[in-house]
């Protein structure tokens, strides 16, 4: 005996010096079980036998001991009772279950054994409450809980085609975890892989405890959906049962589907569907599938850790986690029981099971329950699977025939929007005596958001009204059409200062289940649909821009922009050096007109430079030439490459000008929503949408749009229609807006121009509210009205309508000219008309002074005629003089005669001032105004400044005291100088 104690010391001190830590392997491992009878308890201890004799179960060399203990009424006494028995014996997980019936729950043991991580697994606890792991923190189940029905119910509508439903549950935990997990269900595809979303029409919660619940069946009996979901403990399934037996609501064309709690309840409708988990009951299956599921984690865990701690041996600690304990959880959540007693286990991350399997169960007659049906794991194609026998089923009322579950209303209240063309609404003033033309629909306005609700009366026709007609024609519909009460499409926006977001518009008419349709040019979006149904799209749209035109500025000189400026100068340039090219030529050339008309003296005009210039401007405009061509072949043959030459320079600007004036059209200055003027914004730039609009969203949703919502943000208007207005008045440049309209817009008024390419594609949809029968009923008509062609229609009556007449400015025909284009060329017109009268008057001044000169030459003349006689009578004289001094010579009178002679002569040139220079080689006199003498010599030697030529019959300009120099002693020559300097004076010989 001493040396066993001695062998049991080392071995505790040896355990001591590794810090706790398995010096030995741990061989003996303890689990815990909180059951409700001693039967279970036995086959616990059996089960737990049978594993200790499978050594591929367990660790090697592993042992599993037991340990049991019952729930008290007192979870103070349930947890003191776990400890000193459960916890004292180092167990490693416990096995804890509760009576169907009662008010024992294993909470208790989920909190002690949580505080410690101590895994708990339970065998029939089906409260949500135990997947909130903030609680139970280590706490599974091999049960489904009761909300893991909704995966099943999913699964049933789907398989009936209900689309549509109600939901009645309890307001606690339970009830709002089943609606999240309908709701999450709803979303998801089916078996085929087709999504179709399950709506709900109507939710309708209640407190537990209830006592009565007719005014919620009242409303909801008064919905479209007939089919009901109650998620209710059996008291409060009885009372809702007893209630909907006596509005008629459990009878033919209702179907109601009942949670597991509610099936067995007194009063429940003959006809219902419910659910019972398979084995949910069968807790010696769970005890067994448990303990196989805590060993084999245990020995993967064992195989894997290394650092293995045996668990707490008392509540009396410091309360230090159990490291272990958190470890073999997870091992446990990782466990895959493919053949177990209870079918396939698994878990999640909440530690609820997985793969639960389910009966479907018919309540055919009362207190009377059949099964048709089985939610099962399929082995081959590993999910669960839904199995019905609809034939077996007996719907309420004794019908074998499945309901449709929804009853279709057939008036519906439509709301739509002033937009054109879609929507044109006509004012009425008095309906009592006005009423609306063939083609129109009522649709009055009630303005619920004013003070004061006013109502007004309109007459709508359009794209959207024609469309309305024929889905009502066809679906035979009646109707009521109404105008957005304010106005708007709808967008979320906060109400009455509070911060809380609602729908406005035509959004919230629906959302608030005011309208059962719209019929406008609603734009599908995510955020629309999230809130109401949409059917599929009636016309396909984007987004564009709508702005003014901005027509290209049309100067004075349009008609000179062909060409450039360089251009011209060389064309101008070019005609003149021409012209003197032509003028050299002819000129110099044996065979010009200018030595013809010397040599030969004919009457023909020689070719002078005014000549050539006006030849070089007539062959380049193309206009007649009479007179001044060249005559030479030099000049000829440069005329001919000349007149090549403006051929191609006229033709080239024809061509130019057409292309450049004719064709040219205005263009946007805008490129397109990425134009650097709307990324980056600038202050004299204005754009804007229209507020809480469809459009709006989208800037707001696309993060690279960000700063152009920001910039629209406070300039965006609330109508389309003064957004347009405002670009049509030059106050906002740009206008982002859905295609359809602003290409309506930009047909009607050829001042307005879309730019750019269309983005962020959508389209237009018929709106309805959420679970509506008439969605699909609607959609399948706008498909066949895309079929048999009647949306194309709609769109040459309505939006294609005049587009092609109204503007002229249509990409497949040319534009034509207007006088802002060629305004130019009449100025240039103008401008040659005046100009030419302007020389008129020129050449009348020139002619009246040339005429004058004529006069005076005139006078010239007839005083040179006269001197001439006077030189005629004093040569005379002068002989006469000779002959007698040669006589008195003779006669020795000579001094007396020369002396009378001089005397004569002095007479007649009295008050003259005469120089006389005389001497055998010249004679030098200068001639003063009013002189007349006697020139002794003829040749002339012009002074400086003296033009022109002295010879025979011919005019010199002499100035005033100009000295002529007359050095021919043979003739004599007369003159005459005028008093004023400049004028012309005749030479005689």
């Amino acid at each position: 005996m001493m040396a066993s104690g001695w062998v049991w010391l080392c071995l505790l001190l040896a355990g001591w010096t590794s810090n706790n830590s398995m010096a030995a392997k741990i061989t003996n491992f303890t689990i815990g079980a909180v059951l409700n009878d001693d039967r279970h308890d036995t086959l616990f201890r059996e089960a737990i036998t049978e594993l200790n004799s499978d050594f591929t179960l367990l660790p090697v060399n592993a042992t599993l001991h037991s340990a049991s203990m019952r729930l008290d009424p007192n979870p103070i006494r349930t947890a003191l009772k776990m400890c000193n028995y459960l916890i004292a014996q180092q167990v490693y997980a416990v096995i804890v279950s509760h009576p169907v019936k009662g008010d024992l729950s294993p909470a208790t043991i989920s909190y002690t054994g949580g505080f410690y991580h101590i895994p708990i697994v339970g065998i029939s606890s089906r409260e949500a409450a135990f997947s909130d792991k903030n609680i139970h923190v280590s706490f599974l189940r091999t049960v489904a809980p009761f909300f893991h029905q909704a995966d099943v119910w999913a699964a049933l509508l789907r398989h009936f085609h209900f689309w549509q439903v109600m939901v009645i549950h309890s307001a606690d935990v339970d009830g709002y975890t089943l609606l999240n997990r309908l709701q999450t269900q709803f979303q998801s595809n089916d078996d085929d892989g087709e999504q179709r979303e399950i709506k709900f029409e109507l939710t309708k919660e209640f407190v537990p405890e209830l006592e009565d619940f007719s005014k919620e069946l009242q409303e909801i009996s008064e919905g479209q959906s007939r089919v009901y979901l109650v998620y209710a403990n059996a008291a409060d399934a009885a009372v809702i049962f007893r209630d909907a037996a006596k509005l008629n609501l459990s009878g033919a064309g209702h179907i109601w589907l009942v949670t597991e709690q509610a099936l067995d309840v007194p009063g429940v409708p003959i006809g219902a569907l419910g659910l019972q988990q398979m084995h949910a009951s069968n807790e010696a299956a769970h005890i067994r599938d448990s303990l196989y599921l805590l060993s084999s984690a245990l020995r993967e865990m064992e195989g894997s850790e290394k650092d293995i701690t045996a668990p707490p041996q008392d509540c009396n600690s410091s309360g230090a986690v159990w490291e272990t304990g958190r470890l073999y959880f997870e091992y446990i959540k990782k466990q895959v029981l493919n053949d177990g007693l209870t079918g396939k286990i698994a878990f999640d991350d909440n530690g609820d099971r997985l793969f639960s399997e389910y009966d479907i169960v018919n309540v055919n007659r009362p207190h009377a329950k059949t099964k048709v049906g089985q939610f099962f794991y399929s082995k081959y194609q590993n999910v669960l699977k839904l199995n019905v026998n609809d034939s077996e089923i007996v719907w309420p009322g004794g019908l074998r025939q499945k309901p449709e579950g929804f009853i279709i209303p057939t008036f519906l209240k439509v709301m739509t929007i002033v937009e054109q063309p879609f929507v044109y609404a006509r004012r009425i003033n008095d309906p009592s005596v006005e009423t609306c033309n063939d083609g129109e629909v009522a649709c009055p306005w009630f303005n619920n958001t004013a003070e004061s609700s006013t109502d007004r009366f309109y007459c709508c026709r359009g794209y959207c009204i024609d469309l309305l007609k024929e889905l009502a024609k066809k679906n035979n519909f009646t109707y009521s059409l109404a105008l957005s009460p304010d106005g708007q499409f709808g967008s979320l926006s906060p109400k009455n200062g509070t911060g809380k977001k609602e729908w406005n518009g035509l959004i919230g008419e629906l959302v608030e289940d005011r309208a059962d349709m719209i019929v406008a040019p609603l734009t599908i979006n995510p955020e629309r649909a999230q809130v109401i149904e949409f059917s599929k799209p009636f016309k396909y749209q984007g987004i564009t821009i709508l702005e003014k035109k901005q027509p290209k500025s049309s100067t004075l000189v349009s008609f000179l922009q062909p060409f450039r400026d360089t251009l011209w100068i060389l064309v101008m340039v070019s005609v003149h050096v021409v012209a003197l090219v032509l003028y050299l030529l002819d000129r110099f050339s044996p065979f010009g007109r200018f030595r013809l008309a010397n040599a030969e003296n004919t009457e023909e005009d020689a070719l002078n430079l005014s000549s050539a210039i006006w030849f070089a401007w007539g062959v380049l405009l193309n206009s007649g030439i009479g007179e001044g061509t060249p005559r030479s072949f030099s000049a000829r043959v440069l005329g001919m490459v000349w007149a090549g030459f403006a051929m191609i320079i006229v033709a080239s600007y024809t061509a130019n000008l057409a292309a450049f004036l004719v064709l040219d059209r205005p263009k946007t200055s805008l490129s397109g929503i990425n134009d650097p003027r709307l990324r980056n914004p600038m202050e004299n730039f204005t754009y804007a949408t229209v507020r809480g609009s469809a459009v709006d969203m989208y800037f707001r949703r696309q993060v690279e749009l960000s700063n152009m919502y920001r910039t629209m943000e406070g300039n965006n208007y609330p109508t389309a229609e003064e957004a347009i207005e405002a670009v049509k008045e030059g106050k906002l440049k740009a206008f982002i807006w859905d295609s359809s309209r602003l290409e309506f817009e930009a047909a009607q008024d050829c001042d307005l121009v879309t730019a750019g390419e269309l983005f962020g594609r959508s389209g237009y949809g018929i709106g309805l509210r959420k679970g509506s029968p008439w969605t699909d009923v609607i959609t399948l008509s706008v498909l066949d009205f895309h079929e048999r062609g009647f949306m194309e229609d709609l769109d040459e009556r309505w939006i294609k309508l005049g587009s092609g007449q109204q503007c002229e400015h249509d990409e497949k025909t040319p534009a034509t000219l207007g006088l802002k284009n060629m305004a130019g060329v009449f100025i240039l017109v103008a401008a040659g008309i005046v100009c030419g009268v302007g020389l008129i008057f020129i050449e009348i001044m020139y002619k009246r002074h040339q005429i004058r000169r004529q006069r005076r030459m005139e006078l010239a003349r007839h005083v040179t005629d006269k001197w001439r006689t006077m030189v005629e009578k004093r040569k005379n004289l002068r002989a006469a003089l000779e002959n007698q001094r040669s006589r008195l010579k003779s006669n020795g009178k000579v001094n007396d005669s020369m002396t009378a002679t001089r005397r004569t002569v002095g007479n007649k040139m009295a008050g003259s001032n005469i120089r006389t220079a005389n001497n055998t080689e010249e004679n030098l006199a200068t001639l003063m105004p009013g002189n007349m003498m006697e020139m002794q010599s003829a040749q002339y030697h012009p002074p400086d400044g003296v033009t022109g030529l002295f010879s025979a019959n011919r005019r010199s300009k002499l100035t005033r005291g100009t000295s002529v120099d007359m050095t021919d002693p043979l003739q004599q020559q007369p003159a005459v100088v005028c008093g004023r300097p400049g004028l012309y004076v005749d030479f005689s010989v």
